[in-house]
């Protein structure tokens, strides 16, 4: 059975599928406001982001382009981090549960605990998608060889 999941999981297709699905609330999202423009301005005119228009495609190219990105593991760092800064910044914007009443305020401090979670699995793709480098072998300096 190990060795079923050994290869499964090292499978390309493995990867590109748990990228793609890693990433589904972002490009979700992203093709949402692509399809319906208007309401993805008015989203964005809700959280009092104007020019709102403007967001609305800052936003669109960060939640398609970080997903293409990651799902394609190509400039997967770069991908990653602008999701990651994006998933932060939404936080102080749209969910402010410190400022809301019961039960308002426990739902939005759920949702904020997921997008921490999801800042750190944003950040594993990061790591794991990063070349292998040989480890630091650390050389005695000048002083020492001398001593």
């Amino acid at each position: 059975m190990s060795s079923f999941i050994d290869s499964l999981i090292s499978s390309r297709a493995f990867g590109y599928l748990a990228r793609t699905i890693l990433t589904y609330m972002f490009w979700a999202s992203g093709l949402a406001k692509l399809i319906d423009f208007n309401a993805g301005v008015a989203e964005m005119s809700l959280f009092g982001l104007e020019p709102a228009p403007l967001v609305n495609i800052a936003v669109i190219v960060t939640q398609l382009g970080g997903s293409a990105l990651i799902i394609a593991n190509r400039w997967t760092w770069l991908g990653a981090g602008a999701l990651a800064m994006f998933t932060a910044l939404t936080i102080p914007i749209a969910h402010t549960f410190w400022t809301m009443q019961e039960p308002m305020k426990t739902l939005e401090f759920y949702v904020v605990m997921e997008h921490i979670t999801v800042i750190g699995a944003l950040m594993v793709v990061a790591w794991k998608s990063a070349p292998e480098r040989a480890p630091f072998v650390s050389r005695p300096d000048f002083a020492e060889i001398n001593a």
